[in-house]
């Protein structure tokens, strides 16, 4: 069974933090699904089509394996996005320890949503 991670966020613009995390998840998963979210209550600096676009471009140039790397976007909650693209792992970055309790809560809310996730 191919194990996908699934990447969410609002990749306005993607960074080379992004990069390299999906560099070193790729070590690890055979295949990254990165999630661009559609939240309409935020005002982002690129459109969804410009997003989508710049994140394509950048994987493919800077990431060798970028075939296993896909780009999608979504709606509404992610847990329910990971089910429906056949996966139980989401992928997050720390950037600082305090990420941490940021990033522990919302992976409690996500198990509370689904037990499998």
């Amino acid at each position: 069974m191919q194990r996908i991670a699934v990447y969410a966020g609002s990749f306005d613009p993607i960074t080379n933090g992004h990069i390299s995390l999906i560099r070193r998840a790729l070590q690890i998963f055979d295949k990254i699904i990165v999630a661009i979210a559609v939240n309409p209550e935020k005002k982002p600096l690129f459109t969804l089509k410009e997003r989508l676009e710049i994140t394509k471009q950048a994987i493919i140039e800077t990431i060798p394996e970028y075939q296993r790397v896909e780009v999608d976007y979504f709606e509404g909650l992610l847990v329910d996005y990971v089910q429906k693209r056949g996966s139980n792992i989401i992928l997050r970055g720390l950037r600082a320890v305090s990420d941490f309790d940021y990033e522990l809560q919302l992976a409690l809310m996500n198990r509370r949503l689904n037990r499998n996730i």
